[in-house]
């Protein structure tokens, strides 16, 4: 079994439940959806990061560039689109 670190959080009790709820209906463990959640959230962060860099250095991309990439992202994903303008 890989090593974890235990820590103590908090949250509000309806969050709580929300997840818990979640990770039941994923068939999983409270603590593995939000590990699960937390590695989506840092990977986002550093795609979009990694964004902001590549544009600093070729300038924005445009809207075609823009909805190319999502259609792209979807279809690795197997998601349905959903809108995904800039800034959301």
């Amino acid at each position: 079994m890989p090593q974890r670190d235990k820590r103590s959080v908090s949250f509000p009790p309806e969050l709580a439940e929300a997840i818990d709820r979640a990770a039941r209906e994923a068939g999983t463990t409270f603590s593995a959806w939000l590990s699960e959640a937390a590695t989506r959230r840092l990977r986002a962060e550093q795609g979009r990061r990694a964004m902001a860099a590549w544009e600093r250095d070729n300038g924005p991309l445009t809207e075609a560039e823009l909805a190319e990439g999502v259609a792209r992202a979807h279809r690795l994903l197997s998601t349905e689109p959903e809108d995904m303008s800039r800034g959301a």
